[in-house]
């Protein structure tokens, strides 16, 4: 591992001595070139934004595209290429007003190969590409509320000119802006998709602070600096500061947490149970040992971990469930200590999920644990005496599925409410198999865990919308609830934020009376960050962003 490593390090430096592609004259050679390196144990199969709809890809189209608007680490939205904005008072209209500096990267597809600027109609044929059914672009979603002709396209938006960009709703969405900074939203030169098709996503072309240079399949990714980038930092020097990214694909965890201890990699996301203790106190904290090599990064991280149990009756997995009952689900939330879990299952990395279903990091969020569910036995063995169930007596065995990397929380909770009389079996399946049963209804109580795709809190209560349910929608417990559905509705009227947050927190205080989930842990985004590099940052949303990177010696 260590020599194929090597080797390939030496033909990416040799890359970086040849002539740049990012819309413009490279800037004179440096003697010396810096680089990013981290690992990508999922692999990457595209890099297209219209398929972006998992991390490892997010994170790879980020440094490549920009969309109109962005997010700093606190999720305010910030200019992109959209330089302002307008919106109506019904919340219906938006007007951008864009950037004249922004052009896509070189690429053989344009005239003599110099990239071109980017106007308001690269946007109108980017954005009516996601919702093209042939494309088939899991982003479909992002647009359903943009006005649509009688053919499906987008009648909505409207180039007004080259600078201006007009977007009418059917109805309005407070979340709209705030969606526009994901990956679907990034803008694509029709040149380049015309040329390439269906393998656009192996000859990307953006705007971005990086530009594609080199994808050896299975073995490494590589990114080139963007002289021409149009953002500059607060002195006026252009971004990015790195030459280069460069991306390997080691599959095995440990083995890549090796690399990292090595000094071969500047970046490690998240910890492995295999490798958490090493790390890590109890109370997680870095360990002494690995302070002057690198550093920690911790913040809230948008991902609500839980165990879902299928409400709907009409299915064979709910028909018999004990879940009818509100009390046994209930009882369920008081009978095991998640306090004790994250401090000795994960070195207390994240919070213990005492509040609602929204998590911590997002307005709406209930912080007050008395409002929630805390461990609490003796509540748990009395509410099963009421539902009719003292000591577990009467109660089938309970099936929990799960899945591998899950599977010590299971069995944590499981031995906690053996104790009250609730007997569960753990049945531990694939992702892909898990996935599949959760969305068609096969399972009556199962292990979910949802990270927000935008940084509202719409984003987590439509999973318990009762026009939301699967398969064509998350709402994968099958929840329903007339006040619940009331209050979405009104919630997605009110352009008033304080208004809004507090509409969240009164469904939120639905899920946790009605029981539809027990919140397991609110997650926590931890980064591994080499000495030699600085403003990296970190962010809820858990997005790499690199243009403001440096490495030093």
């Amino acid at each position: 591992m260590k020599t194929l490593l090597y080797s390939f390090f030496c033909v990416f430096l040799g890359l970086l001595s040849v002539g740049c592609g990012g819309g413009g004259k490279a800037p004179a050679a440096k003697e010396h070139k810096t680089v990013f390196r981290y690992n990508e144990a999922a692999g990457i199969s595209t890099l297209d934004p219209a398929f972006a709809r998992d991390q490892a890809i997010i994170w790879a189209v980020h440094q490549i595209y920009d969309g109109l608007v962005q997010l700093d680490d606190t999720l305010r939205v910030q200019p992109a290429i959209a330089k302002s904005w307008k919106v109506d008072k019904k919340g219906l209209q938006y007007t951008f007003t864009l950037r004249n500096d922004v052009y896509f990267h070189d690429s053989p597809v344009f005239p003599g190969g110099i990239g071109r600027k980017v106007v308001a109609s690269d946007f109108v044929y980017s954005f009516n590409r996601i919702v093209d059914d042939r494309v088939a672009s899991p982003g479909l979603w992002v647009f359903q509320n943009i006005e649509r002709d009688a053919e499906g396209h987008l009648s909505g938006l409207v180039a007004m000119n080259d600078s201006t960009l007009k977007i009418t709703l059917s109805k309005s969405y407070p979340p709209f802006l705030g969606m526009l900074s994901m990956p679907y939203c990034y803008v694509v030169p029709r040149e380049a998709v015309e040329k390439y098709g269906s393998e656009f996503g192996r000859n990307p072309v953006g705007t971005g602070p990086f530009y594609f240079k080199l994808w050896k399949d299975g073995m490494r990714l590589v990114l080139h600096r963007n002289p021409s980038y149009f953002e500059t930092d607060s002195a006026g020097n252009r971004l990015p500061y790195l030459d280069a990214v460069a991306i390997s694909f080691i599959k095995d965890k440990q083995i890549a947490y090796m690399e990292f201890l090595k000094g071969n990699f500047d970046f490690l996301s998240g910890v492995e149970a295999s490798y958490k203790d090493e790390l890590l106190t109890l109370d997680g904290r870095l360990r002494n040992k690995f302070s002057d090599r690198f550093y920690m990064l911790t913040t809230p991280y948008l991902n609500t971990e839980y165990l879902g149990f299928l409400m709907d009756t009409t299915f064979e997995a709910g028909r018999t469930s004990p879940f009818r009952n509100k009390k046994v689900r209930q009882a369920m939330n008081y009978g095991f200590n998640r306090r004790k879990m994250i401090k000795y299952l994960r070195n207390n990395i994240g919070t213990p999920g005492e509040g609602g279903f929204i998590p911590k990091g997002l307005p709406g969020y209930i912080s007050d644990s008395t409002a929630g569910y805390t461990y609490d036995p003796v509540k748990a063995a009395r509410l099963l005496v009421e539902a009719g169930y003292p000591g577990g007596k009467g109660l089938p065995v309970i099936r929990l599925s799960t899945t591998g990397s899950y599977l010590n929380l299971c069995e944590a909770m499981q031995n906690e409410l053996g104790e009250i009389g609730v007997d569960i079996k753990l049945e531990v399946n694939t992702s892909a198999t898990h996935r599949e049963m959760v969305s068609k209804s096969k399972l009556a109580f199962f292990r979910g865990s949802w990270i927000a795709d935008y940084t509202d809190a719409e984003n987590y209560l439509a999973l318990f919308y009762s026009k939301n349910f699967s398969p064509h929608g998350p709402n994968y417990t099958h929840f329903s609830n007339p006040r619940f559905d009331a209050l979405y509705e009104r919630a997605l009227q009110e352009v008033n934020e304080t208004k809004r947050v507090e509409m969240y927190k009164e469904m939120d205080r639905i899920l946790i009376e009605e029981a539809p989930v027990i919140v397991l842990y609110y997650d926590q985004v931890v980064r591994m960050v080499s000495r030699q590099v600085q403003n990296l940052g970190c962010n809820p949303m858990n997005l790499l962003t690199l243009k403001q990177a440096k490495v030093v010696e």
